[in-house]
C-alpha cells in the first residue's frame, strides 16, 4: 500500500514496499513505483482495447464523471486532470479526454466530495498516472482525510480500518466500470479521424467497424 499526504494520520510513514501493513504514497512516487505496462480490467475485451482509440469531448466527460464544466475547465487549467488526447489550443478548439482521463475525473470528484485536500488529491492523481493504472480491479484508494492510501489487497484495507479512524474508500475498478457504463450511452470521437461514434457503446461500434473492414 502507498499513500499521499503528510503521514500524520493512519498508516506508518517511512515504510517501504517490502514491509507489512499500510504505508504512505509519497509525492515523489516515481522514485518508489516500478513502471509497469498499463493494465485494464479483464472483463473489457475488445471494447476496452477499442476504447484506447476513442476520445471524449468536455461535455461528455463531465456527464460521465458527474462534474460541472466549470470544474473540468479549472482542473485542466491548473494541471490537475488534463486531457491526454487533445488539449484546448485556444478559442474554438475542443479538449478531448481519454477513457482513463474520465476515470480520474470521477475519482477526483469523489475525493472532493469527502473533503480530501486538493494537494493530496493532486499527489494521488500523479501516482495513478505514474503507476500506469496497473492492477485496477484490485486497487482501492482510501483516505482518513489527511492521507490517501493505495491498497491492493484486503489485508491492507483491513490494516487501515484497524487504526480506528474514519476511513472511506474508492474501489478504482468499480469507478472504471461505472464510467464505462456511462460512456456507453454517450458519443465518442475517433482519435485518428475525428469521426463521431454514437452510443450505445462507441467502443463496441469501433470494434464492429474494424471487424467489417477486416
Amino acid at each position: 500500500m502507498r499513500s499521499s499526504g503528510d503521514g500524520t494520520a493512519g498508516g506508518a510513514p517511512g515504510r517501504g514496499p517490502g514491509d507489512s501493513g499500510p504505508y504512505p504514497l509519497q509525492s515523489n512516487a516515481a522514485d518508489h513505483v516500478p513502471q509497469r505496462p498499463a493494465a485494464v480490467p479483464s472483463s473489457g475485451g475488445a471494447a476496452s482495447m477499442a476504447s484506447e482509440e476513442i476520445g471524449y469531448r468536455g461535455p461528455t466527460a463531465c456527464a460521465a464523471a458527474g462534474i460541472t464544466y466549470r470544474q473540468l475547465d479549472y482542473w485542466a487549467r491548473t494541471g490537475l486532470v488534463e486531457p491526454s488526447v487533445r488539449p484546448a489550443y485556444g478559442s474554438g478548439t475542443q479538449r478531448l479526454y481519454s477513457f482513463r482521463d474520465v476515470v480520474v475525473l470521477k475519482i477526483v470528484k469523489r475525493f472532493l466530495d469527502t473533503g480530501v485536500s486538493l494537494q493530496n488529491i493532486r499527489t494521488a492523481v500523479q501516482h495513478l498516472r505514474e503507476s500506469g493504472f496497473r492492477d485496477l480491479e484490485r486497487m482501492t484508494l482510501m483516505s482518513d482525510g489527511a492521507t490517501v492510501y493505495e491498497c491492493t489487497s484486503p489485508d491492507e484495507v483491513h490494516a487501515l480500518l484497524q487504526g480506528g479512524q474514519g476511513i472511506f474508500g474508492i474501489a478504482v475498478g468499480v469507478v472504471w466500470r461505472d464510467v464505462e457504463s456511462a460512456l456507453s450511452q454517450l458519443h465518442g470521437e475517433r482519435i485518428d479521424t475525428g469521426e463521431t461514434l454514437v452510443g450505445s457503446n462507441p467502443a463496441d461500434e469501433l470494434a464492429r467497424r474494424r471487424n467489417r473492414a477486416g
